[in-house]
């Protein structure tokens, strides 16, 4: 079995590779860079940000250490809703959210294949992932078509394009103390619109992003749990320890 730090190394590797690097150029990654502001707890958003996963990533990428079944407790779903909603490939609750896609398509169509996204959130972190979503812009001369302020030169296409729209960058120039001009990053303009507003598309970003933090430790959930249980547990003892302390020392004073 790969040690954690294996699996991470795979994974890095295979997001640059995709385009999905955790770096961006320094001028650019400011400007567009946002915060999620996801919510584990919200069950809501993680049930549909598991159905915009479905819909949207898993034809192209897998979630491989990740079971269908899981998603029954953890986000609240009956058997038949998972079933009927989250598994289109057919298959079994039991299996991993495999990608129906073969890796020999998947080089003809991308040049390679897609990263699997198990771990996304926890190698590029939530904020990353949230502006990645929200700063792809038309680009003739790009692989799809597109191109991304976070990951240029990407071999991914815009797969929410319907939703956000088309959009396109706006350049300005900045020049330095000695006199070096350079373009950096100004605003997004709308060249079409999408069949979602602004705050629509961000909203579904942000469930799109809490469902990836979610399996990238899907324990988290129960382990957040458990941490408030125990910190209630410690504050009546607290409370119970200074009683008796109060009562032992009663007579003394």
């Amino acid at each position: 079995m790969r040690s954690p730090r294996a699996v991470f190394s795979v994974l890095r590797a295979g997001l640059v590779c995709f385009g999905l690097s955790p770096v961006a150029h320094a001028s650019e990654a400011p400007a567009v860079f946002e915060h999620a502001d996801n919510d584990l707890t919200n069950e809501r958003s993680l049930q549909r940000g598991a159905k915009y996963f479905v819909n949207y990533c898993l034809g192209c990428h897998s979630a491989e250490y990740v079971r269908y079944e899981s998603l029954v407790e953890d986000l609240g779903l009956t058997e038949d809703q998972l079933v009927r909603n989250l598994m289109f490939a057919g298959g079994k609750p039991q299996d991993t959210m495999e990608t129906s896609m073969r890796p020999e398509d998947a080089v003809h169509w991308f040049g390679r294949k897609p990263p699997d996204l198990s771990l996304a959130a926890r190698s590029l972190g939530t904020d990353w992932l949230f502006s990645y979503l929200k700063s792809f812009y038309v680009d003739p001369d790009g692989s799809q078509g597109v191109n991304n302020l976070m990951t240029p030169g990407l071999s991914m296409p815009h797969v929410l394009w319907e939703q956000q729209g088309v959009q396109r960058v706006v350049f300005a120039e900045e020049v330095d103390a000695d006199g070096n001009a350079r373009e950096i990053f100004d605003h997004f303009e709308q060249v079409t619109e999408g069949a979602l507003s602004a705050e629509e598309y961000d909203a579904l970003v942000r469930d799109l992003v809490n469902f990836l933090d979610y399996i990238g430790e899907p324990a988290q959930l129960k382990r957040q749990q458990i941490g408030l249980r125990v910190l209630a547990f410690l504050a009546f003892l607290l409370l119970l320890t200074y009683a008796l302390k109060r009562e032992f020392w009663k007579d003394v004073h």
